[in-house]
């Protein structure tokens, strides 16, 4: 699994280690973090594009993310799409948790969904919820969820 920095150059550590620099790094510089992880996702005719990414707060002083790409040829429906962009998301979180415990950095799980009923992704909703609460994660969606629906969002449009 490939990782990037934003400015699109590749991770060469796997991302655990990758991520435990930053956290040390960050914490040897005095900042406090906390880490949201998002994906979300275009369909492009028969291609969906999904972005997940690590996105690292630090307490009053910006951020900086971590990004990661893929590409499938196989046909969901948008309720599928949405949980699929979950699912991503919680593999990564689960990746991560046990060394941000470690470091006491908050986590939370941000899932490009819509609380309002009128759109369509609103279906997924409970599902995505239930899925990632009862994985034990802080979970938002929009319009609190700007890791999927900002950052995410920018790296598949």
């Amino acid at each position: 699994m490939t990782w990037k920095k934003f400015n699109g150059e590749i991770l060469q550590t796997p991302i655990l280690s990758e991520v435990e620099q930053a956290i040390e790094r960050e914490y040897n510089q005095g900042n406090k973090l906390k880490v949201c992880i998002g994906t979300d996702s275009q369909v492009k005719g028969t291609v969906t594009d999904f972005a997940t990414v690590i996105v690292f707060l630090r307490e009053q002083k910006g951020g900086f993310m971590f990004i990661h790409q893929e590409r499938t040829s196989q046909k969901m429906s948008i309720k599928e799409r949405m949980l699929a962009e979950v699912q991503k998301s919680i593999e990564t979180a689960y990746s991560l948790c046990d060394l941000l415990d470690l470091y006491d950095v908050d986590l939370e799980v941000h899932a490009d969904i819509n609380t309002n009923p009128q759109f369509k992704s609103n279906a997924a909703l409970h599902e995505a919820m239930g899925y990632i609460l009862s994985m034990g994660f802080v979970f938002k969606a929009k319009p609190e969820a700007f890791a999927s629906s900002a950052c995410a969002n920018k790296m598949v449009h």
